[in-house]
Formats: C-alpha cells, sequence, structure tokens
C-alpha cells in the first residue's frame, strides 16, 4: 500500500502549516482563550482558506476532497493548538450528505461549505458515559399546521403536502461552541427509535450557557423544549455512529500534531536547559525516555491512519477500527504529554508557557468521543469471532 500523499495533498498541507506559522502564534490563542475560545476573525480565516468546504461535493459549492485531507488539515490545525472546531464542520458534511434529505442538503452545505454556518454536533447527556445509543431526548412528532393554527391541507395549488413538525425536549452537554454555532445535530427518542435531528440555536426553546473546556477552547450546555426540530434520518443509530466516526479520525490527527509540537518543545527545551555545566539532553536516560515518546509518536500515526483509511468500510468494521485507533492514540497522548510535563519541571505546568496547553489539550482529546478504556471495551466486545481458541 502507498502511504505517500500526492501533490496536491502536499500543497494543502503546506498552505495549512504557513497560515498556523503565521497567523496562530500561541500569543494569539492565548488571547482568544482569554476572550472566550472562539475567534470568529480565525473562523473566517480559515473558511477563506477554503477549508470549511473542504470535504464538501463541489455540487454543493465545496472542494469535494476526502478523508485524508482532512486528515492533513486536522495534524496542522493540531501542531498550531488552534481553538476553533472546523472538525465539527467536517463531522456535519458528512452526516449531511450520508443521511440529509436534499432539500437540507441544498439549504445548509453550500452555507458549510463558505463558512457562514457553523452547524455541530450536539450528543452529549449527563451520565450516558460515551454509550450513543442511551440517549434521553425525547423527540415528538405533531401534524404540520398552518399560519391559523389548524391542520394544513393540501390545496390544489400545492405541490406536496407539509410534513410532520418534531418538537424535541431535552439536554445536551459539552457542546462544541454551542453558543456561537447556527444549529446542532440532535440524536433524540422516538416512538419507532432513535432518531437524528437538525435544529437551529435561533428555534423556539433553544437555550444555552457557555463556558470554556480545559484547554480553553469553548463549549455550551444547551436545552431544548419543545424545540422545533428537522428530522435528518430515522436511522439515528447508524447516522451517530457515522458522526462518531468522523469525529474520532479527526480527534486522532488533530492528536497526532498535537504530539508532534510537544515532542519538538521539548527537544528544543532538553538542548536549551544546561545542568552540570551541558545540555540535558545529553543525559542519556532523559534521551531513552524522549526515544519513548517518539515511539508513542509514530505508533499513534500509524493508527490515525489507519483510522481514516476505515471510515470507507462496512460499518462493524469501520465501528472497530476507529475503536482501536482511539484506544492507541489515548494510550500515547497520555504519555506524551506527562512525559513532556516531566522532562520541563516546574515550567511545564504554568498557563505562560505553550506545552501546558499542548499537555492540556491532549488529556482534552483522550477524552473526546470516548476514553481509551470505553474504546478498549469496545474493541474486547468485538473481538469473539478471533478470540475463539481462548474458549
Amino acid at each position: 500500500m502507498d502511504f505517500n500523499f500526492s501533490d496536491e495533498q502536499l500543497q494543502l498541507r503546506e498552505a495549512v502549516q504557513r497560515w498556523v506559522h503565521k497567523a496562530y502564534p500561541f500569543e494569539r490563542r492565548r488571547a482568544a482563550t482569554a476572550a472566550g475560545g472562539f475567534d470568529r476573525a480565525a473562523w473566517n480565516e480559515l473558511a477563506e482558506l477554503g477549508l470549511c468546504g473542504l470535504t464538501v461535493t463541489d455540487a454543493h459549492e465545496g472542494l469535494g476532497l476526502g478523508a485524508v485531507e482532512a486528515m492533513l488539515v486536522q495534524e496542522e490545525l493540531g501542531r498550531g493548538l488552534v481553538l476553533e472546531p472546523l472538525e465539527q464542520t467536517f463531522v456535519a458534511a458528512s452526516v449531511l450528505q450520508a443521511f440529509a434529505p436534499t432539500s437540507v442538503q441544498a439549504q445548509w452545505l453550500p452555507r458549510l461549505a463558505s463558512g457562514t454556518a457553523l452547524l455541530v454536533l450536539a450528543h452529549v447527556e449527563r451520565g450516558l458515559r460515551h454509550r450513543l445509543g442511551a440517549v434521553a431526548t425525547q423527540a415528538v412528532a405533531q401534524p404540520a399546521t398552518s399560519q391559523a393554527g389548524r391542520p394544513s391541507a393540501q390545496s390544489a395549488g400545492q405541490a406536496e403536502p407539509q410534513g410532520e413538525v418534531w418538537l424535541l425536549d431535552g439536554a445536551k452537554s459539552l457542546v462544541p461552541a454551542g453558543d456561537c454555532a447556527d444549529a446542532f445535530l440532535v440524536p433524540a427518542q422516538t416512538a419507532q427509535g432513535l432518531a437524528l435531528f437538525l435544529v437551529q440555536r435561533s428555534a423556539a426553546g433553544v437555550q444555552t450557557r457557555a463556558y470554556q473546556t480545559q484547554d480553553g477552547s469553548r463549549a455550551a450546555e444547551v436545552g431544548f423544549a419543545h424545540s422545533p426540530a428537522q428530522l435528518l434520518s430515522a436511522d439515528g443509530l447508524a447516522a451517530l455512529e457515522w458522526a462518531a466516526d468522523v469525529g474520532i479520525a479527526a480527534a486522532c490527527a488533530q492528536g497526532v500534531g498535537v504530539m508532534e509540537q510537544t515532542l519538538a518543545l521539548t527537544l528544543e527545551y532538553l538542548n536549551t536547559r544546561q545542568q552540570f555545566g551541558v545540555p540535558i539532553a545529553s543525559f542519556q536516560a532523559l534521551r531513552h525516555r524522549v526515544a519513548d515518546m517518539k515511539m508513542q509518536l509514530e505508533l499513534a500515526r500509524s493508527m490515525s491512519y489507519y483510522a481514516t483509511l476505515k471510515l470507507g468500510a462496512p460499518a462493524p468494521e469501520r465501528r472497530q477500527a476507529l475503536a482501536r485507533a482511539k484506544v492507541q492514540l489515548g494510550q500515547s497522548m497520555r504519555f506524551v504529554g506527562q512525559q513532556a510535563v516531566q522532562l520541563h519541571g516546574g515550567i511545564g505546568v504554568t498557563d505562560e508557557y505553550i506545552v501546558s496547553h499542548c499537555f492540556k489539550k491532549l488529556t482534552q482529546l483522550e477524552l473526546t468521543l470516548g476514553d481509551t478504556l470505553h474504546h478498549l471495551d469496545e474493541v474486547s466486545a468485538r473481538m469473539g469471532a478471533s478470540a475463539g481458541v481462548f474458549v
């Protein structure tokens, strides 16, 4: 298998590298964190680069690129510790193109591609412990009504009857940039089972309470009280699993970028800091620890590639592959982050120094869309076919 990137993919990666280096230094990130964790100007710059429309088809004014290109972009954004949740646009575009009706695609995909709309996944609920199907939010269908409030009937001049109106009740936690998003992808229980809906933030009954997460990014608690919603897919579990897998692949790629930056900063520090008149990088014990960090990074990189390439596999194979990748990424991110802090000493946990932000980002990514123990359980649950020798 050829793992070399094409010239176009390399040019894309270099373009994002240049933007991160020139337009998103650590000082800008700290300023964005102090301002609340989401920089609309930075988001607009990502849109101007065409990154918001990276995976949107050209039929809807996007670039029509694939998962590998999205992975490369996420690696570079991870290296720059970029706060803005571009991965949410990748998730939303993938879900809409795979499950949404054509009318909804025409309404939202061009806006996603241009960056004028931010659509985020709102699926986390308190107490669920990463279980995708155990959703408490409820959705109830009601007959569509006319402006006068009476049930609408198909008139002679009406091309097609109006559909059902869905009303949602429930609450979601840790919604990325929830108070800045234009709409949410919301799983909810119906009388027929789990379904996936689109709810606009401006809809009646939607309330948001924003806060910052430990890595400095912005999230929100989102509540729904009889909030109008558009049905995207009656097969909500399949749509939600697809959204989660695209998100996991993006988190894995971003984690690789953060680990690369963390390792580079650690090497720079070890070559600068002196003890007994020599750089501490010359100490054999510390060199061994750096070698272990590098090994964990490369293990993570290979599994990130594996996760991205498996996004096109059938659902059972894809789900198992993404769980395997998240286990390795979780282990690697924890190891690299902890080793970096220990090798830096006290400066490694100060807010003024970038390594502390790398460590917090890696810790948060390890918990995103299921922590290591959760995905280890997912992997073990799917090993029945290959574990017969132990039965």
